[in-house]
């Protein structure tokens, strides 16, 4: 079954595209790369320059970024994430390739996809899942509408896309298994099943396997051969794909500090709108054995457990789970589109109060930062929101029995939506980093360098004062393990070792900060302060996490590192004789 599309559909998915480029491409380049980044950009850089590195389990990623390095003439933070952001803005237009559902729902998971926190974090991130996210659900797309060389494209992109595609591979193929299994108990106890959403999600996978099949395996072969190698420049592209098969293994042996209920919390902070249409939904498609959201609500608790129980965890993990979620708030919202005519005032009015209420409640909420706690007044303020909450609901039923239902639930959907929307957006701007690296989001990678940019332009600066070329001088890195650093100082001839000799004399060497009576004799040191992470595990307090959800302030501890100068660098010091 096939729908017809709507009016102006094509520019209303444009606007979402355009959407989503902007808030993944706006300051790309404005946070540093951290360690778990800079490794496969170097890797990028290196194949850039001609020479043939060892990748890491992101073919893809690796590859597609050193064609832009190729053409630019070097690697820049930009361009370093310009892949993963093309990628994650590309998937707003994978529901329009899905024909079995409804062009409304699948235009509004469009929008969903484009401003959502954590799937705009993880296309500003290098080596990032957001590769095996897009270009899966495109495979799926057009398996469902029986185009299969497209079909196996995407797939072998996929499959190039790192160890998350078989996170992903892997919650599809359970949660297949278990709704077949829902499916044949449900028809052996003859329950009746919403017949019209039954197939709105099955592709007509007979005519797919017969006749097309074998255009699919060649177009999967062939895109992994050539994408897989770069035009057989990199062959060991290929091997670095097969390796994201033991990565994803050795991820469920290696153990986590971040805890299941910080997963819980993210939804809560970020998705808030996303979620509470989804329980709806939920709750909706299950009373009725609706053959749409069982299957999709059965791939959300797969994919969240998953995320959850996996002993290295991080909030990244979330990404699988993101796209069921917004997949179900989308069927549920919906149907508070249409509206009659008479009734567009009693709604507008609905909308108005719901929206001034959750406004109220947000103001009250934040309050309670700048009240000390256990206070007379901060219990007050509790149970203002409480009792406003209170309102909007009984607010909600009054309309219901005054007005209708519909009135109710269409007015309390869209006032719902355009106060929590807002809420979701402001969080896909935190995470973005457009606020700054002051303000600390649970999507943001561990471990930021936060003064690379100073760190590069002292080193740039000293080498144009003593050879005339800010690049020229060599750096040395004893004891300092971060690719980070070495992606900071790539413009110079960097060496890292695990301790220094000295009887060597560098022009420059980054230490630890540490006591070394060897370089303090004949060097000068400045301390930065490198990779630096906020204290999630050492927040404890119910206040600290309210300050961080209203304020986003959160304390942090930064890894101190010094950067040391030969003498001979500086106005007025005794010449040195040049390594």
């Amino acid at each position: 079954m096939t729908y017809r599309h709507f009016k102006h559909e094509g520019w209303l998915y444009a606007l979402a595209f355009l959407l989503a480029l902007g808030l993944r491409l706006a300051e790309l380049g404005a946070v540093p790369l951290t360690d778990a980044e800079a490794l496969p950009a170097l890797q990028a850089l290196h194949i850039a320059q001609g020479l043939k590195p060892a990748l890491s389990p992101h073919p893809f990623y690796i590859l597609s970024t050193s064609i832009f390095f190729f053409l630019y003439g070097g690697g820049t933070d930009f361009l370093a994430r310009i892949a993963p952001a093309l990628a994650g803005s590309l998937l707003v237009f994978a529901p329009l390739f899905l024909q079995r559902i409804k062009p409304r729902p699948s235009l509004i998971l469009a929008f969903f996809t484009a401003i959502d926190p954590g799937l705009v974090a993880l296309s500003r991130q290098a080596a990032s899942p957001i590769f095996a996210i897009t270009f899966l659900l495109l495979a799926w797309g057009f398996y469902s509408q029986n185009k299969p060389r497209l079909t196996g494209f995407f797939a072998a992109l996929a499959l190039l896309g790192g160890p998350s595609v078989w996170a992903g591979l892997l919650g599809l193929g359970i949660s297949w298994a278990l709704y077949q299994a829902f499916d044949l108990r449900r028809k052996s106890r003859n329950q009746p099943v919403d017949e019209s959403a039954e197939t709105e999600l099955q592709p007509h996978t007979a005519s797919f396997r017969v006749a097309k099949r074998p255009s699919a395996i060649w177009s999967f072969a062939i895109t992994l051969l050539t994408a897989g190698t770069l035009f057989f420049i990199a062959p060991n592209g290929l091997s670095a794909a097969l390796a994201s098969i033991p990565a994803y293994i050795i991820s469920w042996q290696t153990p986590s500090d971040v805890p299941a209920s910080r997963l819980f919390l993210s939804l809560l902070v970020y998705q808030p709108l996303t979620l509470l249409l989804a329980i709806f939904a939920i709750i909706r498609g299950w009373r009725k054995l609706s053959g749409r959201i069982i299957p999709i609500s059965i791939w959300l608790l797969v994919s969240l457990l998953l995320a959850v129980f996996i002993p290295s965890r991080q909030v990244s993990d979330l990404a699988w789970t993101l796209i069921p979620l917004s997949a179900l708030a989308a069927l549920e919202l919906v149907r508070s589109i249409d509206m009659f005519p008479e009734e567009r005032i009693e709604v507008a009015g609905v909308v108005l109060l719901t929206a001034f209420i959750w406004a109220f409640s947000w103001l009250d909420f934040s309050k309670i930062n700048w009240i000390q706690a256990n206070s007379q007044e901060y219990f007050m303020r509790l149970w203002l929101l409480f009792g406003a909450l209170l309102l909007l609901v009984f607010s909600i039923l009054l309309v219901a029995s005054g007005w209708s239902i519909r009135t109710a639930r269409i007015g309390g959907a869209w006032g719902l939506a355009f106060v929590l929307g807002a809420f979701g957006l402001g969080g896909a701007l935190g995470s973005a980093g457009l606020r700054g690296l002051s303000f600390p989001e649970l999507w943001w990678q561990p471990n930021i360098p936060a003064q690379a940019d100073l760190l590069r332009s002292t080193v740039n600066n000293l080498s144009e004062w003593e050879m005339g070329d800010d690049n020229s001088a060599p750096v040395l890195i004893a004891g300092v393990n971060s690719p980070a650093l070495e992606w900071a100082l790539r413009e110079h001839q960097v060496t890292a070792v695990e301790s220094l000799d000295i009887s060597s004399s560098p022009y420059f060497v980054i230490t630890p900060l540490q006591d070394n009576p060897a370089l303090a004799s004949s060097y000068r040191g400045q301390d930065f302060t490198w990779r630096q992470t906020p204290l999630w595990n050492d927040t404890l307090s119910t206040q600290s996490w309210v300050r961080w959800v209203t304020l986003r302030q959160m304390p942090q501890s930064g890894e101190i590192i010094i950067l040391w100068a030969r003498d001979d660098l500086f106005l007025g010091s005794s010449p040195n004789t040049n390594p």
